[in-house]
């Protein structure tokens, strides 16, 4: 008897995202594993996002509408709801996968039963000059991994698959705006084995609407907050690196607003 792969959750959350939805949809539909569901999340477009993503005639693509705008956050978790997938994956409305990447990922997670949580290296295209890098996490850590990520969050939720049943429906907390999934991700790396695979499998596009480039003063804020409030969780851990880079995003901002840079 034919064993059947397991499904995968694929979440979409997508505001006002007609100008970068179709390749991202492309790249969905170019996975050559098969067995998954796409549920888009709709928070509240009032473009042709709508339209697009109901072109695309394929039951497998679930579409919910929000009647109002909320926070990202808050529009992940009720995403995570709708899903019925042993595994979830994340792909917002401007990013790209590689061809391979569920399939790579999820052979991984069934001959490494130990681990829950897989992610792997990604590309940056800059949208304005067309050029692609490589992001180059070379030879990170696998297995327990909290401290690492505290020393360089490497964790692009664009790469991540995961098994459905670890996760809190409201593992995202919805009083973030820009640090939710750097939240989440520690949180369960606290008790999950995370996996790291080098090869670049996604695709990170950086254009003027990037959400965390966008809101660089908000994002410093969340995180100052979050150091002060996770302290006493995480107290076996330093923060060290973490208030490191805290400093370098302040100067960052700073030089932003003084030459614009």
């Amino acid at each position: 008897m034919k064993k059947i792969n397991p499904l995968v959750s694929i979440i979409m959350n997508c505001h006002n995202g007609e100008k970068y939805l179709s390749k991202s949809i492309s790249s969905i539909f170019s996975q050559s594993y098969k067995n998954w569901e796409l549920i888009f999340f709709d928070n509240n477009s009032n473009d042709n996002s709508k339209k697009i993503i109901k072109s695309y005639k394929d039951k497998r693509i679930k579409y919910f509408f929000s009647k109002k705008k909320i926070n990202l956050y808050h529009a992940r978790n009720l995403a995570l709801k709708k899903t019925k997938g042993k595994y979830v994956s994340f792909l917002d409305v401007d990013d790209l996968w590689d061809k391979k990447k569920l399939k790579l990922q999820i052979d991984y997670l069934k001959k490494n039963k130990e681990y829950k949580i897989i992610y792997s290296n990604y590309m940056v295209l800059d949208e304005t000059t067309n050029k692609k890098y490589n992001k180059f996490f070379k030879n990170l850590d696998s297995g327990y991994v909290t401290q690492s990520l505290l020393n360089n969050y490497t964790l692009g939720i664009l790469t991540v698959l995961f098994e459905k049943k670890i996760i809190q429906s409201d593992c995202f907390n919805k009083s973030y705006n820009v640090i939710g999934d750097f939240d989440c991700f520690l949180k369960l790396s606290l008790k999950n084995k995370i996996a790291y695979i080098s090869r670049p499998l996604a695709v990170y596009r950086i254009h003027g609407d990037n959400y965390s480039i966008k809101y660089l003063n908000q994002y410093i804020e969340e995180l100052k907050n979050w150091i002060k409030k996770n302290s006493n969780i995480y107290k076996k851990f330093t923060f060290f690196y973490l208030n490191y880079y805290l400093n370098k995003l302040r100067i960052k901002l700073f030089l932003k607003s003084i030459l614009g840079v």
